[in-house]
């Protein structure tokens, strides 16, 4: 669905303390831009912003750092997680949001940026086979965020997508990931650390199962 312009979002974001227009040309420095030295999560096509809003005001020992390529996004993005912080009462101070192409991911972290986590959720699932290579989840991707996760490090996955699941699942294994948990009906025992999507909300409204899996790269 094509988003709207919001002629609103790129000023507001230049003017939030929290994002970063060129983060190109923070390679190699992004621990450095957060309060505090801890574990860092990346969310990859964070759009809205419902996840980082229901997770990183509440998590204040981990740093968050979520990704769109738009400001129409990012915007709405930006206002809905300082709404979250301020029911939490805290300043947001180990979150970052930033504009990027996630296929250009390697232009802007290094291994000097290693994440704790990656997040993939509800992403496009691209079904013509054509289109298969612009998945987030498709090796040629795999490889660039095996660059950036610690050792040990972990990607969670959530799709409504069946086709998508099964050939995310074997995309992992060709890369050298471990699964070390997966469900094809998220919501029927559902992990009490899940973190709700604008997506997912829907999803489990209308009755559609959510598949997820965490998979871990030894590194």
């Amino acid at each position: 669905m094509r988003m709207r312009f919001k002629r609103w979002a790129g000023p507001e974001l230049d003017a939030c303390p929290f994002f970063i227009r060129h983060p190109e040309q923070y390679l190699g420095k992004w621990h450095s831009l957060f309060a505090r030295e801890q574990p860092v999560d990346l969310e990859l096509g964070c759009g809205k912003g419902f996840f980082l809003a229901g997770a990183a005001p509440w998590n204040p020992q981990t740093n968050y750092i979520g990704i769109d390529i738009k400001d129409a996004v990012l915007g709405p993005a930006k206002r809905y997680i300082e709404r979250a912080y301020q029911v939490a009462q805290r300043e947001p101070d180990n979150i970052l949001l930033t504009a990027l192409d996630i296929e250009r991911i390697k232009t802007a972290m290094g291994p000097e940026d290693a994440v704790h986590r990656i997040y993939i959720n509800f992403c496009n699932p691209w079904p013509k086979p054509k289109h298969h290579k612009r998945r987030l989840t498709h090796p040629r991707q795999l490889e660039q965020y095996k660059k950036i996760l610690e050792p040990g490090g972990e990607i969670f996955f959530k799709t409504d997508d069946a086709p998508l699941f099964s050939d995310t699942l074997g995309y992992l294994r060709e890369c050298g990931f471990t699964v070390t948990w997966k469900t094809d009906d998220l919501h029927a025992n559902c992990p009490p650390e899940n973190v709700m999507t604008e997506h997912e909300i829907m999803f489990v409204e209308k009755h559609i199962k959510i598949k997820a899996l965490k998979a871990r790269y030894p590194g």
